[in-house]
């Protein structure tokens, strides 16, 4: 069975590599490349939503005391992080939408959001939550 700071570790890993792959997807659509940016996007999607699939059915299904050793100070880390992971992980499947159905506007106006809401997604993810026991 994983345990808590396992979990964490791996969360920090598919969190750098979906950022990658937003990376190669934003220079795609800079280059042109729209339709290899739909695809890099729907796969962006795809697995950041396993993930956090995955991450729900081991801290409530599978193990829910996975997260009972953090102190006061990794609870808040942890708040802080989920203010900007829920409402990106929730422009998901708008920026999707928009993108697949030519709502350029839109959908370039909730890219800027959504890259705001993940920057600090992946730093209070990466940087300040630890990923090792107290």
């Amino acid at each position: 069975m994983l345990t808590g700071p396992q979990v964490i570790l791996v969360l920090k890993i598919a969190v750098v590599a979906v950022t990658l792959l937003l990376a190669v997807s934003i220079v795609a659509v800079l280059r042109g490349h729209y339709r290899l940016h739909g695809r890099l996007n729907v796969a962006f999607f795809i697995l950041t939503l396993s993930a956090l699939l995955g991450l729900e059915v081991v801290a409530r299904v599978l193990n829910p005391e996975v997260f009972d050793y953090f102190d006061e100070r990794t609870r808040k880390a942890l708040g802080v992080h989920l203010c900007f992971s829920l409402p990106s992980a929730g422009l998901l499947p708008v920026m999707l939408w928009t993108g697949y159905s030519g709502r350029r506007r839109v959908h370039i106006w909730l890219a800027f959001v959504f890259l705001t809401l993940w920057t600090a997604t992946f730093v209070t993810g990466v940087f300040f939550l630890p990923h090792t026991a107290p």
